[in-house]
C-alpha cells in the first residue's frame, strides 16, 4: 500500500507541473492575443492548479501514516536547522519521523555565525580544541563546514557499525554548551541518535560568505559519521549557490547525502523522512523538483 499510494502521488504531482508547462506553452506562444486576455488566462490556470497542488498535499497529509507508517520504527533521529530554516517545515519534518515511529532525540539550530565563512578560523579553533577523547577528526577536508559536521556526527551521533556512542555526556554537554556560548549553536535538550536531518531554507542567502557550500559540506561530514544524513530544504536551496545545489553538484556528496527541494509540500515532507529510511538502507537519492534531482519521492524503500 505504502509503494502504491506514493507511486500515486508521484504520478499526480508529475501531471500537476507537466500541466503548468502546457498552460505556459499555451497561453504565452500566441503572439496575437490580446495580453490582457492571455494574463487572464494564466491567472484562471495558476488558480486551478494551486488547488491541484493543494488538494495533492491534503491527500499526501491524509495518507501520511498509511504511507509511513513503521518506516524508522525503533530508529534514533536528531535534527539540525540552519539559521534560515522555516519553522513550520521543522515542525513538520518532526511530526512525519514521529508519524514513522522514529524517535527524535531533540534539535540542534545552527546559527548565522556557524554558517559564516567570516567566522571560520574561530569556529575551526574551538572545533580543534573539543575532540573527544581518543577520536581523531578527519583530515581530508579542514573547511569549517567539514570539521564542525565531523565533530558534532562523532559526538552527537552513535557509530553506525556497532551503535556506540563515541563521546561520553561530559564531552557532548562541553561541546554544545562551547559552541553555544560562542554563537553557533542555540541548542535544547538532546541526546545522542543513529542518523540526522538538516532542515533548510530557501538559501536566499546562500552566497553570502560561502553559506550554501558551509551547509552542504556540514551535512556531509555529519553524513560519514552517522548511519544516514538528509538535506532538505525549500524550492530556492537547490538552485545556484544553495545548499542543495551544493551538495548535487559535488561527486562526493552527491553519492553520500541524500537531498529533496520542496519540504515546503506535504510531499517533500514524507518524502524526507522516506529518504532517511532509504539512507538507512544503504542508498542514497536526489528529490523533488528542482535541478539535478533524480525524481519527485521515493518509490519503495529497500527490502
Amino acid at each position: 500500500m505504502r509503494r502504491l499510494l506514493v507511486s500515486l502521488i508521484a504520478i499526480f504531482l508529475a501531471l500537476v507541473v507537466g500541466a503548468v508547462v502546457g498552460a505556459v506553452v499555451r497561453n504565452g506562444g500566441s503572439g496575437g492575443a490580446d495580453l490582457s486576455r492571455r494574463n487572464d488566462a494564466l491567472s484562471a490556470a495558476n488558480g486551478r492548479l494551486e488547488r491541484q497542488v493543494g488538494a495533492a498535499d491534503d491527500f499526501v497529509a491524509r495518507s501520511a501514516g498509511r504511507i509511513l507508517g513503521g518506516t524508522l520504527a525503533d530508529r534514533t533521529v536528531l535534527v539540525f536547522t540552519t539559521p534560515d530554516a522555516d519553522a513550520a517545515d521543522v515542525d513538520a519534518v518532526t511530526a512525519a519521523l514521529t508519524t514513522a515511529g522514529a524517535k527524535v532525540t531533540g534539535r540542534i539550530a545552527l546559527t548565522d555565525a556557524f554558517v559564516d565563512a567570516a567566522q571560520g578560523d574561530r569556529l575551526r579553533t574551538a572545533v580543534t580544541n573539543m575532540i573527544p577523547a581518543g577520536a581523531q577528526l578527519q583530515t581530508d577536508a579542514m573547511d569549517q563546514g567539514s570539521l564542525a559536521g565531523d565533530l558534532l556526527g562523532l559526538a552527537f551521533l552513535t557509530d553506525p557499525g556497532d551503535g556506540a556512542e563515541r563521546a561520553t555526556g561530559q564531552e557532548r554537554g562541553l561541546i554544545a554548551d562551547t559552541l553555544h556560548g560562542g554563537g553557533f549553536l542555540a541548542a535544547g535538550e538532546f541526546a545522542p541518535a543513529q542518523s540526522a536531518i538538516v532542515v533548510t531554507g530557501a538559501g536566499a542567502r546562500a552566497d553570502h560568505n560561502g553559506q550554501g557550500s558551509i551547509i552542504a559540506r556540514f551535512a556531509g561530514a555529519l553524513r560519514g559519521r552517522g548511519a544516514g544524513v538528509v538535506l532538505a530544504g525549500r524550492p530556492g536551496s537547490s538552485a545556484a549557490a544553495g545548499p542543495i545545489a551544493q551538495v548535487r553538484s559535488d561527486n562526493r556528496l552527491d553519492a553520500t547525502v541524500s537531498t529533496v527541494d520542496n519540504v515546503d509540500r506535504e510531499t517533500g515532507r514524507v518524502t524526507t523522512v522516506l529518504g532517511l529510511g532509504e539512507q538507512l538502507g544503504g542508498k542514497t537519492g536526489h528529490y523533488g523538483s528542482g535541478p539535478d534531482a533524480t525524481s519527485l519521492s521515493v518509490a519503495a524503500l529497500p527490502g
